[in-house]
C-alpha cells in the first residue's frame, strides 16, 4: 500500500482521530500492514497480546470457539480496531478474527501504543471509550443469549445493525451487508435452522423483509417489541 493511501486510511481510524495529519503520517511509517483474503482467519492469541490491529479496509468478525461451535462476539468495520488484549500486558486475546471480505490491517505493537498514549493522552481516552462501548454491547448480547428466545435475540441484533450500518431507503432501513443465516446464527448464539424460523416469524409480524439477501426493516416498533420478548 502506498504511504499516502495508508496515511489517509489511518486518519479515518477512530482511535487516532485526535492526531494531526503529520502525526498520523509519521505513525504510519512505523506500522506494518497485512492483507486478509475473504474468509482468512487470524488467531490473535498467536501474537500473545502484543499487537493492536487497526482495520483500514474491509470487515472482520471476532469470534471464539466453544464446544466446537463458533460464537461471533462482534463485527469490526473499516476505521475500527481489534485485538485489544495488546492494551493489557500479559493478557491473551483468546479470540479469532476472520475477514468477511478482503481487508487491510495495520499492526500497532503494544510498546508503540503505550508510547503514543504517553505522548498523546487523548488516544488513551479514546481507547477507553471504544472499549467501554464494546463491553456494553457484549454484555447486552450475553444477556440476550441467556434470557431470550432466538426471535427476540435476532430482533435485538437487527436493531443493532440498523444503528451501526443501516441505510434509510424508500423501503425502510436497509442493512447493506449481506448476512447468511449461518452468520446470523453465530452472532446470536443459535443454529442456522433456528435463525431461519426466527426470520420467518419477524416477517410474519411485518417487522422485516428479505430481498436479494438484504434485510429490510419495515416496522421498527414491531421489531422493538419482538426484541423485548
Amino acid at each position: 500500500m502506498e504511504a499516502k493511501e495508508k496515511a489517509r486510511l489511518l486518519r479515518a481510524v477512530n482511535l487516532l482521530e485526535s492526531l494531526s495529519r503529520e502525526e498520523v503520517e509519521r505513525l504510519g511509517w512505523r506500522l506494518p500492514e497485512m492483507h486478509l483474503d475473504r474468509g482468512q482467519a487470524l488467531y490473535t492469541s498467536a501474537h500473545q497480546g502484543r499487537v493492536l490491529f487497526l482495520l483500514l479496509l474491509g470487515r472482520v468478525r471476532i469470534y471464539k470457539v466453544a464446544e466446537g461451535r463458533e460464537i461471533t462476539l462482534g463485527v469490526v468495520r473499516a476505521s475500527g480496531m481489534f485485538g485489544e488484549a495488546a492494551l493489557a500486558a500479559g493478557r491473551r486475546q483468546g479470540a479469532y478474527a476472520q475477514a468477511m471480505e478482503p481487508s487491510e490491517v495495520a499492526l500497532m505493537g503494544r510498546d508503540t501504543f503505550h508510547r503514543l498514549v504517553r505522548d498523546r493522552p487523548e488516544v488513551g481516552l479514546k481507547a477507553t471509550e471504544l472499549l467501554s462501548q464494546r463491553l456494553s454491547f457484549c454484555e447486552d448480547r450475553m444477556a440476550d443469549i441467556g434470557l431470550k428466545e432466538v426471535p427476540a435475540r435476532l430482533a435485538a441484533f437487527i436493531l443493532h445493525l440498523c444503528e451501526s450500518e443501516g441505510v434509510v431507503t424508500g423501503e425502510g432501513y436497509k442493512i447493506p451487508t449481506r448476512y447468511t443465516h449461518q452468520q446470523l446464527g453465530e452472532m446470536v448464539g443459535s443454529k442456522r435452522v433456528a435463525v431461519t424460523r426466527a426470520l420467518g416469524k419477524l416477517r410474519e409480524i411485518g417487522a422485516v423483509e428479505l430481498k436479494h439477501r438484504h434485510i429490510y426493516v419495515r416496522d421498527v416498533e414491531a421489531l422493538q417489541r419482538a426484541a423485548g420478548g
